[in-house]
């Protein structure tokens, strides 16, 4: 038996004319929780990672926190979908920067029906895998985990949406659910998967066990 930890990134810069980029806050979140990885003695025998720069920059402080050092695998079927395409879909008419809880609101349920229609075939958002391509491209690096490193840990740091599909693809969710499940998890947290050559099996979801703690209770972030 294996372990597969999938890490969503750290607070990224949402809003910002550049979001791929971690704000001062995710990066302490990533060194944070390679601090608690090297708390619980946990040494990874494989690293993956998206190939985005909030990825690398988490993945960074991750190692950073355990005071180690190691090349990873670059998997671009890693990647996050464009949430601004996937938008354009349902809401041609630019939107403009969220500035109040109104806005975020607006956006993230724009993003939702946006979603709904990509995966159920029914758009192609500009510059985008078909829905099909991206869940092949998640399963790609499952199916590498499971035939490259049986009974050892593997860390892969990625975003959201191929955290929730990895989840959905294992469990075989309908698309709703998987959409709620990538609009719920948070920044840092930790999905974890027992795994044999042959299948994943999720053992935890959205966990973020080294913020448990009232001194960082506002370190809890979910863009």
């Amino acid at each position: 038996m294996g372990t597969l930890y999938l890490v969503r990134h750290g607070q990224a810069s949402f809003g910002a004319d550049d979001y791929d980029q971690l704000s001062e806050l995710g990066l302490r979140q990533s060194v944070r929780l390679g601090e608690y990885f090297a708390q619980r003695d946990l040494h990874f025998d494989g690293l993956i990672a998206g190939t985005l720069r909030r990825h690398k920059q988490t993945l960074e402080g991750i190692l950073r926190g355990m005071k180690r050092a190691g090349e990873h695998l670059s998997w671009e079927g890693l990647n996050e979908y464009d949430s601004e395409a996937v938008i354009a879909t349902v809401h041609p008419a630019k939107l403009e920067k969220p500035t109040s809880p109104d806005m975020v609101r607006h956006h993230f349920r724009l993003l939702r029906d946006g979603l709904a229609q990509w995966m159920a075939g029914a758009t192609q958002p500009a510059g985008m895998p078909s829905y099909a391509d991206f869940v092949a491209g998640v399963a790609g690096a499952l199916d590498h985990v499971r035939a490259n490193h049986y009974g050892q840990n593997v860390l892969i740091v990625t975003s959201g949406g191929p955290i929730s599909t990895a989840v959905g693809h294992v469990l075989g969710t309908r698309p709703e659910a998987t959409i709620e499940l990538n609009l719920r998890i948070r920044n840092t947290s930790v999905t974890e998967f027992a795994f044999t050559p042959k299948r994943h099996m999720l053992v935890g979801y959205n966990a973020i066990p080294h913020l448990d703690a009232p001194a960082y209770r506002d370190w809890v972030t979910y863009t």
